[in-house]
């Protein structure tokens, strides 16, 4: 009787393993690769394994992108939230923010989000939502407590700046408007937040924030 509890209890944990070492490589591969080139058959052959054990754990590839989506997304929240609580200076904070997403983001095709903006448009949907309220959160408390500091202006809305930066943010990645050619993605964040700041920054503010672009370029 115990022998068959401790087997069945290795099953559940060798599945839990099997599971997450299948969204780690989907993950890989469809960042590399883009989330529709990408099949089922390439992970399966990728891993070394059938794909009936990868149905096992997804029963099919949008449960799949959706996981690898969300673990993305909860990758780089995790991140930003213990960027954020090193209780730097909020301009400062910024600068650790942003230098974050570009490192996050190099290597990382385009082509995998405009798929996943393509052929799951309601995955997309649900993340850029998830998006917004986590930044606009985090932009909020970033900005009152630069106001409280005396580094930011006092008579700011809150909300309205929180969400322009997040339209800004956004935007700015749309090769469209700021072809890469043109704008390369470490050089457009970088005039993307020296802009948001000038706008709120008080005179003390501005101090830090010259130090720091002045570091930056040393």
């Amino acid at each position: 009787m115990e022998t068959k509890y401790v087997f069945k209890v290795s099953g559940v944990y060798l599945r839990k393993i099997m599971k997450a070492d299948i969204l780690n490589t989907a993950t890989e591969l469809f960042i590399k690769q883009g989330f529709k080139s990408v099949t089922m058959d390439d992970i399966a052959s990728h891993m070394h394994i059938s794909k009936k054990t990868i149905y096992a754990s997804y029963s099919h590839k949008t449960e799949l992108v959706y996981a690898v989506a969300h673990q993305m997304m909860n990758v780089i929240q995790c991140a930003v939230t213990q960027l954020v609580e090193t209780q730097k200076n909020p301009i400062q904070e910024l600068y650790e923010i942003k230098k974050y997403v570009i490192e996050h983001l190099h290597g990382e095709k385009t082509s995998s989000i405009q798929q996943l903006l393509k052929y799951y448009p309601k995955i997309f949907n649900e993340l850029k939502l998830h998006q917004f309220e986590f930044m606009k959160g985090c932009m909020e408390k970033n900005i009152t407590k630069g106001i409280n500091m005396g580094l930011f202006r006092d008579n700011l809305d809150v909300e309205f700046i929180s969400r322009m930066y997040h339209v800004g943010m956004t935007n700015i990645k749309d090769d469209s408007i700021f072809p890469h050619e043109k704008f390369p993605h470490a050089k457009l964040y970088e005039m993307y937040l020296e802009y948001h700041l000038r706008g709120i920054v008080t005179p003390e503010g501005r101090k830090i924030l010259n130090q720091i672009i002045h570091s930056n370029q040393d």
